[in-house]
């Protein structure tokens, strides 16, 4: 079968979060996919099912290294970006991938491609701040405590952490071994610490993202935490507004720098949160 290697969210090559992209010319099993995701060993494999289905979308599965997800950013856009490029021709303005969280609509517009994200749910309040702080190996004085931690899911559930400042960011170092207890008498999900990194009308903010997946302990780029951040910051009015436009920063730390390009607003209690960024073309192959 062909497989595609893309940069998701990245401003040039070889930055963003790497995907690979795979279309099966024959029946393949669910055992064999965890396999290639685990030979592979990406954050995330995704799979292209089907040719375009009545309901206009292409079907797509998503493996870790470890387990299928149900939803998951970056190979949302990655996968899009392949049938648009490759499927389709480059004649296409949207794709329509069919996920296990439902129909998620890709667009395109001139080099960005941009997601719409399902409604946000909002889970679990964890309010032993200082257990938290272990976890990350920071100071309790680093969280900021006028907002919640806060379990959030647009399809795969994050704990979102804020964060005082970017030096508070940088700082954070997963203790692994108290990750997993934490995780284990919660909820299973990624944890995304962020801070405000510049004021005024162009918000930006650092962010870090870390999974108990054994393919990534740290994320370069994460467009599903990254729409539960979204959904969270206007739950909770952080910019006193709601409707947003900003920049996220993420995969510094890990040498993979990052820029997702968020908009979402909220109106009455419906939400609208897309995620885009840009998508560039590694390699082509097949695999034997």
């Amino acid at each position: 079968m062909k497989f595609y290697l893309v940069d998701v969210f990245a401003e040039r090559k070889y930055q963003g979060n790497q995907l690979a992209v795979l279309i099966p010319d024959q029946e393949i099993s669910t055992t064999e996919m965890q396999q290639i995701a685990r030979e592979i060993n990406f954050s995330e494999t995704a799979f292209i099912m089907s040719d375009k289905q009545p309901n206009g979308g292409y079907d797509v599965r998503i493996f870790t290294p470890d387990v299928e997800v149900p939803f998951a950013g970056h190979p949302t856009l990655g996968t899009a970006f392949v049938i648009e490029k490759f499927i389709e021709q480059g004649m296409s303005e949207q794709i329509l991938l069919n996920l296990k969280v439902g129909q998620i609509p890709v667009k395109f517009q001139e080099d960005e491609l941009t997601m719409e994200q399902k409604q946000p749910s909002f889970g679990e309040i964890i309010g032993d701040v200082g257990q938290v702080a272990q976890v990350l190996q920071i100071d309790e004085f680093d969280i900021d405590t006028r907002y919640p931690i806060q379990v959030v899911s647009t399809g795969l559930p994050s704990f979102i952490v804020p964060l005082k400042t970017v030096d508070s960011v940088r700082r954070c170092s997963l203790h692994h071994d108290r990750f997993q207890h934490f995780i284990d008498n919660t909820v299973k999900a990624n944890l995304l610490v962020f801070a405000p990194q510049s004021d005024g009308e162009d918000h930006e903010l650092r962010v870090r993202v870390y999974t108990d997946d054994t393919g990534s302990f740290e994320d370069p780029a994460t467009g599903s935490a990254n729409g539960n951040l979204a959904g969270y910051l206007l739950q909770h009015n952080f910019f006193q507004k709601n409707k947003l436009h900003y920049r996220v920063r993420q995969g510094y730390e890990i040498g993979r720098q990052s820029l997702l390009k968020i908009k979402a607003e909220k109106i009455n209690e419906t939400f609208r949160i897309q995620v885009g960024g840009k998508v560039f073309l590694i390699a082509t192959g097949e695999w034997l």
